[in-house]
């Protein structure tokens, strides 16, 4: 039965199965309806004040800098949390598989509170990146929890329904959290950008204390994988660092030394994992397809949407020369498609027990949009590709928390922590890393190809506005030059999304609790 999934039904009628690992250690605890929407309604406003902070801080950065007179160190504000959240995410879905995801979650909220309020009695910038990054791990473990306690307390087939609600507090952030950073900092001040989270995290945490339940903690391991940790560490800060200072083309040598300190410490990180005892990231189980296509699809999110969608307004300013308020219609109806087939899959599949159709035509249609976007001749009305980038976000958003759902399902029960972090490892390091070589080469293309007379460091669209016609065609079609090739790459990078989502073994999610099912081991293929 190697075509079936772990926590699936191999057809209509057929015996829900589970893969052997997930046949021993913690179980899920089912919850009575009443308390299961309670809980995802604690969960989501946790979740969506940690994807806010992340969001509402673009808006007001320059305000900020010149305030606190760094504006030279203005972009750790945002590179410390994202790092930050970024590299303790193994270490948090460890320490939620060990010690219990409820007490994990609830020191991260309290943490989360105390580093706001710091961030907002910043008086330097040194302070403020500080606080920003012990804000980022905190907002890690509220992002990792919420999914693993939901894993916790549903059934495999219950599950993407609720994992899309939380999933759900990422897409509206995005749109509603410039705006939101913005008319705080202009009205208020920009320190109560932070503090506005202390009375809706206390209330917050009022809910998660009732709402959250106590659940059953794993094995203390006898060995913490301390050196896998460090290694991961190095290598995923240097791989950021190299990849953003070779895409600035300002490093030089220092790029360099930092992609090779990267990919040595990532070479260690893995001979690490494949011997010790308690790994940090469980590598055995992508011998599993269920988790290896799923993993391979949730990078696919970070590479094939979330890199492009913060340079498609100066795309479009650009190259059909639009305000920036209209510019940023485009990334809104990206968000929104995103956010409908998010809500909607998540339901579908709960209802149906179906979820391999949803990846299949999700990737498809994110690989169809990004050519299309590729080859849209210049002129054309701006509905146009709005529609096409509604495309993209339609079907990206049709796995975007259902992978997750089906990926915890396939893993056991005792690591839903460390894959939940896997799952959400890869998609952030895959954005973080895609976004850096977009902008090096959008950077580098328009820079080469620029009329003599405009400076690429210093053009605004504002200027390129008041210039000549025919000044303004030339930038129009080197920014058009310059996105085309991104568009095509990010569309074979869905592609091959394609492949992966193929490669998920068919079944039905279960509607039995885990330890329910009879168990069944389901190796890759050879």
């Amino acid at each position: 039965m190697t075509g079936s999934v772990p926590g699936s039904n191999d057809a209509a009628g057929a015996q829900p199965v589970a893969s052997t690992a997930r046949s021993f250690g913690q179980n899920t605890m089912p919850l009575s309806s009443v308390k299961l929407r309670f809980l995802a309604a604690s969960l989501l406003s946790v979740s969506f004040l940690g994807a806010l902070d992340h969001t509402v801080v673009s808006t007001s950065l320059a305000t900020v800098a010149g305030e606190l007179g760094a504006l030279g160190l203005m972009s750790w504000v945002v590179v410390g949390y994202t790092l930050a959240s970024t590299v303790l995410l193994p270490v948090l879905g460890k320490m939620g598989d060990v010690l219990g995801p409820r007490r994990v979650f609830l020191v991260s909220l309290v943490v989360f509170l105390l580093a706001s309020l710091a961030c907002g009695f910043a008086q330097d910038m040194a302070w403020l990146v500080a606080s920003r990054v012990v804000q980022g791990m905190s907002s890690a473990g509220l992002q990792l929890m919420s999914q693993t306690i939901i894993a916790r307390v549903t059934t495999p087939r219950e599950r993407p329904r609720y994992m899309a609600i939380i999933g759900a507090a990422f897409p509206i952030a995005i749109l509603v959290g410039p705006v939101l950073g913005g008319a705080i900092t202009d009205y208020w001040g920009w320190s109560w950008i932070f503090w506005i989270n202390i009375p809706v995290g206390i209330v917050a945490l009022a809910l998660a204390v009732v709402a959250v339940p106590q659940l059953e903690r794993g094995r203390i391991p006898r060995h913490y994988d301390v050196a896998g940790a460090a290694a991961f560490t190095l290598g995923l800060v240097s791989l950021v660092l190299g990849v953003t200072w070779a895409a600035e083309r300002s490093g030089g040598v220092q790029a360099v030394a930092a992609l090779v300190v990267a990919a040595v410490a990532l070479l260690a990180f893995f001979i690490i994992e494949g011997q010790v005892p308690e790994p940090l990231v469980p590598l055995r189980l992508f011998a599993n397809r269920t988790i290896a296509a799923g993993t391979a699809l949730s990078a696919i999110i970070g590479v094939g949407l979330f890199s492009i969608t913060a340079y498609l307004p100066t795309y479009f300013q650009m190259a059909y020369r639009v305000s920036a308020t209209v510019s940023g219609l485009v990334p809104i109806a990206t968000v929104l498609g995103m956010l409908a087939s998010n809500l909607l899959t998540g339901w579908l599949a709960s209802r149906t027990g179906r979820y391999r159709i949803f990846p299949i035509i999700g990737t498809c249609m994110a690989a169809a949009g990004l050519f299309t976007m590729a080859w849209l001749p210049a002129g054309v009305p701006l509905w146009v590709p709005m529609a096409v980038m509604a495309t993209v976000g339609l079907g990206t958003g049709s796995f975007m928390s259902l992978i997750v759902a089906v990926v915890q399902s396939a893993a056991p029960a005792s690591q839903t922590g460390s894959i939940t972090a896997t799952i959400n490892l890869v998609r952030q390091v895959g954005s973080t890393v895609a976004t850096a070589i977009i902008g090096g080469t959008i950077g580098f293309s328009v820079s080469s190809r620029l009329p003599e007379g405009l400076d690429a460091a210093t053009l605004t669209p504002h200027e390129v506005q008041q210039a000549p016609a025919g000044v303004q065609d030339a930038v129009a079609a080197i920014y058009g030059q310059a996105f085309t090739p991104i568009f095509i790459a990010l569309a074979l990078a869905c592609a091959v999304g394609i492949i992966a989502a193929v490669l998920l073994p068919q079944g039905r999610l279960s509607g039995q609790p885990d330890a329910a099912r009879p168990p069944i081991s389901e190796p890759v293929p050879a």
